[in-house]
């Protein structure tokens, strides 16, 4: 008997100067979950202004994204990680990545440093979101509480055009073609 509560003694000594590590905090998983993650592929529900239109994104940090949108147009989305591109049958845009939100969105170092920097994060039952603001943009960045992957963003742009977008099916770290992501010429 004396050895057993020695041994208890002992292991009770032993946790309490030697803490195991057993909780981190939800910030910390979402910085180890991206950190992991090079790409993710996703179907999508986007509401801008109260119009929905929904789609599959292939998304490779750094801060390119494929997006084919389900509809009539066949809309796409491209980022080569320098140049936005919006194609449909009846327009195409062109914009410097870095004058648009997704700059912020699809560049994990940022994303990174910043959710590291937060003091404060707000959290329900499901989610995590993160706050930024930069040029003039509001960016609020959305993690699943559960499994801690990027679940979507909303963004209110320098216009007050609101844009919100949620993920669904994600998959991550899939082999990807970076062929995907060329930029496509105007027609």
């Amino acid at each position: 008997m004396k050895k057993f509560n020695k041994f208890v003694f002992l292991l009770f000594v032993y946790i309490l100067l030697f803490p195991p590590k057993v909780y981190s905090s939800v910030k910390e998983k979402i910085i180890n979950n991206l950190k992991e993650t090079n790409n993710l592929n996703f179907d999508f529900k986007q509401n801008t202004n109260g119009k929905i239109e929904t789609g599959n994104c292939t998304l490779k940090f750094p801060k390119k994204i494929y997006c084919l949108y389900n509809n009539k147009n066949k809309k796409i989305l491209v980022s080569n990680g320098k140049s936005l591109v919006i194609k449909s049958n009846n327009n195409y845009n062109h914009y410097p990545l870095d004058k648009t939100p997704l700059n912020i969105i699809l560049d994990k170092k940022f994303l990174i440093n910043n959710i590291k920097n937060f003091d404060e994060e707000n959290k329900n039952k499901k989610n995590v979101n993160f706050r930024f603001t930069k040029n003039e943009m509001k960016i609020d960045i959305f993690f699943d509480i559960k499994n801690f992957n990027l679940i979507g963003w909303q963004v209110l742009d320098i216009y007050q055009n609101l844009n919100t977008t949620y993920l669904t099916s994600i998959i991550k770290n899939q082999n990807i073609e970076d062929a995907i992501f060329k930029i496509p010429t105007q027609e």
